[in-house]
């Protein structure tokens, strides 16, 4: 699976979002600034997370997105597949899938079934609040060794 601008914009956006205080909205344009990325982008990048109710607006004054549930119930997977679509890396293992004439037999469909399942047990198991510890871990780290962040 080769994972897309959107889809690393994506978890960006989120990470950004997760290491926020809760409840506190941030907006597209502090985000885009923050993480060297462009606020048109994040905008549509952002529609599709709302679409999802994995993030919600916040109007007027003070406005911007925050998440809509605790950074610890948002998997890094479930993003993606928001973002992405699926993480499989062809159709033929994708979950739904009608099952070809040849999947008895097909050794590919084996090695690629098991390319999805790995991909899928370390984005699964991941939260964003797994993210922002390694993040916070990071920062800490430069800071402590005078490195830029």
């Amino acid at each position: 699976m080769k994972i897309s601008t959107r889809g690393r914009y994506g978890l960006h956006l989120m990470l950004d979002l997760a290491l926020c205080p809760p409840g506190e909205p941030l907006s597209l344009r502090d985000i885009a600034a923050r993480q060297g990325l462009s606020d048109k982008y994040l905008e549509q990048i952002v529609a599709l997370l709302q679409k999802a109710g994995l993030v919600r607006g916040v109007r007027g004054a003070g406005g911007g997105y925050r998440l809509t549930r605790a950074p610890e119930e948002i998997s890094v997977g479930q993003v993606l597949r928001v973002l992405e679509g699926t993480t499989s890396p062809a159709q033929c293992v994708e979950e739904g899938f009608s099952v070809c004439a040849r999947a008895d037999s097909c050794v590919v469909a084996d090695v690629l079934g098991a390319v999805r399942a790995a991909i899928d047990s370390v984005v699964d198991p991941m939260t964003l609040a797994d993210m922002a510890e390694k993040q916070r871990q990071k920062n800490d780290y430069a800071s402590n060794n005078g490195v830029d962040k």
